[in-house]
């Protein structure tokens, strides 16, 4: 098993530009510290709840959107907390698993949806449908860094 943490973004306000991180503070129950939703001004800050506090899509998936579309999405578009590798995503559904130190619970699949699309300017919706990575719940809070291991918990 080759998991892997890829990257790490956060965005300080809705639609605000996606800052790459050397690494984050995770807060149980909270999420990454200096993101949109940890700080209530998420585009959907309104509908608070445990499925915003960290997004995840795999490396393979932005392959595949390249590969298959044509379509170039790199790791600061596609709005998505960390980017993963080695690990099918949606295969976590109900499950928890670690990124380094910290430990988290998968509380849905994320959903594409044409705000992304509006974003980028990219016609992504369509190709990102069951593969748009998942939405976690921070059990265990703790500082990740890029070229972290995944674990099943």
């Amino acid at each position: 098993m080759n998991w892997r943490l890829e990257h790490i973004h956060i965005a300080g306000k809705a639609s605000g530009a996606m800052q790459s991180l050397n690494e984050a503070r995770l807060v149980a129950g909270r999420g990454i510290e200096g993101d949109r939703y940890f700080l209530g001004t998420g585009t959907y800050s309104m509908k608070p709840g445990p499925d915003r506090q960290v997004t995840l899509i795999e490396r393979e998936t932005l392959e595949a959107l390249a590969r298959d579309h044509g379509i170039e999405l790199t790791a600061a578009e596609h709005r998505r907390n960390l980017t993963v590798s080695g690990v099918a995503l949606n295969h976590l559904i109900g499950q928890r698993f670690r990124v380094g130190p910290v430990l988290l619970e998968t509380v849905r699949l994320n959903t594409p949806c044409k705000y992304l699309e509006k974003m980028t300017g990219k016609a992504v919706y369509v190709a990102l449908l069951n593969r748009s990575g998942l939405n976690c719940r921070v059990l265990e809070g703790g500082t990740i860094r890029p070229g972290n291991p995944l674990a099943p918990a």
